[in-house]
């Protein structure tokens, strides 16, 4: 859907009017009949009224001033967007004009946001798409203090989720790891960020050990992605790297999944990847003065018969040795190579996402991002700061140092599991022990994927970690 700032809105637009209840919806009313409904409705509580004048439709929005603080109260307002961008699409529009009454920026950005990201479909593989597909193609804001630049940064926002998206909409049969580094590739293209992907023989030249274990069982190559936005206006000289795991299918290798609501729904296993590069799209085409590299090591993870094994002892790219015990615990495998490559840089803070681990899922379910982490204290603030104002909010765990003893091998540096209980949490210390720079490290196995419409965050892949990325590196 294609979004503009205008200076007036047309008298027979179709027109959302966001305001509160003291507000001035009644000049956009032609009749006593209007008004009176209007009225009763504002005397029941109603947050959202709808009136059609023949001409045109208007959709009267208020904002919630009952909301015990305004990230709720914002949360609310995109929800109401995908209410009203379902209503249009119900009614065949194919325009909508917004009118900001009060000058209220942050909730009519909510507001457009909400309707915006609803409006996503997936429709590449239906033979009769054109049936489907959504009417609304073009919303006209109004504002006094919603500024071009605020458009833009939220068109470009709302463009990235839909191609992370895509990305983790896209099955097998079409998106294998050469394939999401190919995607990548046009993603900066078009945004501006460059990319350089490793293939096999470069990886295993430099002596990487995670990322080609998991990848014995496949007949598909791996890719190492380096994807890198450096403008000469960087405020920072260390970068900030994002590392995404790119798991593209996971069967859980010879320690098989069970299929039913596990193996079916492990296409959205790079979820972490496919945010990672739709972040460094938002990036560059905000051109924000920040240097930011990407780290997407990718695979698929097959039972196939030279697959790794329970037991087996990998070295990994630091020569740290590891001893497997689970083959499904492929995704940690693949990252430690990744964040041990990103020691190079000298970050100065390295972000980690993945779908790594049913134990953060078990433990928040869809409703909020499980971190951990070293940073300091500052940056994990500022950083659940942009988790409130996006609604992809932080739940922060304990990193303690005693969780990295259920990590210990009998026969080598560490194990890749650390047993049955804070299993979230000892992956995420597997992670650390990789690093030595500034680390956060984010679960997001709950809010990845939608098996069922979940609002404006739709059905299937949700786009989780771009708007907060994106939102945390405008914000620094």
């Amino acid at each position: 859907m294609k979004i503009t700032l205008i200076k007036k809105i047309s008298p027979n637009k179709n027109i959302v009017l966001l305001g509160r209840k003291n507000s001035r919806f009644e000049e956009f009313l032609n009749t006593d009949e209007e008004k009176t409904y209007l009225k009763n409705s504002l005397g029941k509580n109603k947050q959202q009224i709808v009136i059609n004048q023949y001409s045109r439709w208007i959709f009267i929005q208020l904002i919630d001033e009952e909301k015990k603080n305004q990230s709720d109260s914002l949360e609310e307002i995109r929800k109401a967007g995908e209410k009203i961008q379902v209503s249009a699409n119900d009614k065949k529009l194919k325009d909508l004009g917004f009118i900001d009454l009060d000058d209220e920026p942050e909730y009519s950005i909510a507001f457009l946001e909400g309707l915006l990201l609803s409006n996503y479909q997936f429709l590449k593989y239906h033979n009769k798409a054109d049936d489907k597909k959504n009417s609304l193609m073009n919303c006209q804001v109004f504002s006094k203090s919603i500024t071009n630049k605020d458009i833009q940064h939220l068109d470009y926002s709302v463009q990235a989720v839909y191609h992370a998206r895509d990305l983790v909409n896209e099955p097998l049969s079409f998106l294998t790891a050469v394939q999401l580094a190919e995607e990548i590739k046009k993603l900066g293209e078009e945004s501006g960020f460059s990319v350089e992907v490793f293939d096999k023989k470069k990886i295993r030249s430099l002596k990487m050990g995670g990322l080609p274990a998991v990848n014995k069982g496949s007949i598909d190559p791996p890719t190492f992605s380096i994807l890198t936005w450096k403008p000469s206006n960087a405020r920072n000289k260390k970068p900030y790297v994002l590392v995404g795991k790119g798991v593209v299918y996971d069967t859980g290798g010879l320690s098989l999944k069970p299929t039913l609501d596990s193996m079916d729904y492990m296409k959205s296993d790079m979820a972490g990847a496919a945010a990672v590069a739709g972040t460094m799209y938002a990036v560059a085409r905000a051109a924000l003065p920040v240097y930011v590299i990407g780290l997407i090591p990718a695979t698929d993870n097959r039972p196939d018969g030279n697959a790794y094994v329970p037991g087996d002892v990998i070295t990994m790219h630091d020569g740290s040795t590891v001893e497997v015990l689970n083959t499904d615990a492929e995704g940690r495998m693949i990252l430690a190579d990744a964040l041990s490559w990103a020691k190079q840089y000298e970050p100065e803070l390295v972000l980690n996402l993945a779908t790594l681990t049913g134990a953060a899922h078990a433990a928040v379910g869809k409703y909020g991002i499980v971190t951990m982490g070293n940073a300091p204290g500052d940056i994990f603030n500022k950083l659940k700061k942009s988790g409130e104002r996006v609604f992809e909010r932080i739940a922060e765990f304990p990193f303690w140092d005693d969780y990295s003893e259920l990590l210990k091998s009998d026969i080598a540096d560490l194990k890749n599991v650390g047993g049955r209980y804070a299993g979230a949490i000892t992956a995420g210390k597997f992670l650390e022990h990789f690093t030595d720079y500034p680390f956060i490290h984010l679960d997001i196995a709950g809010p990845s994927y939608n098996k069922t419409k979940d609002s404006y965050r739709g059905i299937g892949s949700s786009g989780v970690g771009v708007r907060l990325f994106f939102d945390f590196l405008k914000n620094l």
